[in-house]
């Protein structure tokens, strides 16, 4: 597990330009960890403008806001704030590169190794139904809350490693497997609008929460979905259970976070599980 750190202002190179006659102000507070694959969380004052890169970034209405790295991000970037005042905040952020696992897995079911050309379109097809979702961009801000682990158990897989299925290398992992007996029940993390629910062809009964501004999670191989579109869900509520649907050996739950279609590690918002 990475040593967690809280932003705030340590660890970046940070410039602030007050305009002339104009006091300066405290660095706005961020938090997350300083590494490729991360969430990061900030809270300006309401009416302010953010650029991460030069991106417009939208805030939730009392000024938080959320932007990721991908896990194999290079380089610096650059946050810019302009508070409701005119005062200018410019930061320079760089992820620490992160050294990934190498995880094993056979014994899969080879149309899940290499699918067969019938089932082709509705890969497709459910590849785009999970973008359309984890592109919503709502003016909720459960994502600025504390996250819990959605299911306690032994973690058997975790972010980033590259996965050799059957002897066969594929992409990266990109999310946290979490193993707990079929059945056991899947919480929401934090408060969240769900924005799909529906069978996948490599991920079965799968689930994708929105908690605002482009931060989402998505919860797979389910064996049970008691959650529909649109329900509004508080911290805690079940959303189904653990199962092996899809492309899996065994019950556990693969657990992910996304920026948009950046994908993130949620071992990096909740304490250690313990």
């Amino acid at each position: 597990m990475l040593d967690r750190r809280n932003l705030l202002t340590a660890g970046l190179s940070v410039s602030v330009l007050a305009l002339t006659g104009m006091r300066a102000r405290a660095d706005t507070p961020l938090r997350g960890d300083l590494v490729q694959g991360t969430l990061i969380r900030g809270r300006t004052d309401p009416g302010a403008s953010v650029w991460l890169d030069g991106r417009a970034l939208k805030l939730a209405g009392d000024g938080d806001f959320a932007f990721g790295f991908a896990y194999d991000r290079t380089g610096a970037a650059s946050l810019k704030i302009q508070l409701p005042d005119g005062q200018i905040e410019q930061r320079t952020i760089e992820p620490t590169k992160r050294d990934y696992d190498v995880q094993k897995i056979n014994g899969l079911p080879g149309k899940f190794v290499e699918p067969p050309a019938s089932v082709l379109a509705r890969i497709k097809r459910d590849n785009q139904h999970v973008g359309a979702a984890r592109a919503h961009d709502t003016d909720e801000a459960w994502f600025a809350d504390d996250f819990d682990w959605p299911v306690k158990g032994r973690i058997s897989g975790v972010y980033g490693s590259q996965r050799i299925l059957n002897g066969v290398p594929k992409r990266p992992h990109f999310g946290v497997d979490i193993a707990a007996g079929e059945g056991t029940p899947i919480r929401a993390p934090v408060g969240a609008v769900v924005s799909m629910s529906e069978d996948l062809y490599y991920t079965g009964g799968t689930v994708i929460l929105d908690h605002g501004r482009g931060v989402s999670t998505s919860y797979l191989h389910m064996s049970r979905v008691d959650v529909k579109v649109g329900d509004r869900l508080a911290k805690g509520d079940v959303i189904g259970a653990v199962g092996k649907t899809g492309r899996a050996t065994g019950p556990h739950l693969c657990w992910r976070l996304n920026w948009f279609q950046e994908r993130l590690d949620p071992a990096l918002v909740v304490p250690e599980m313990g």
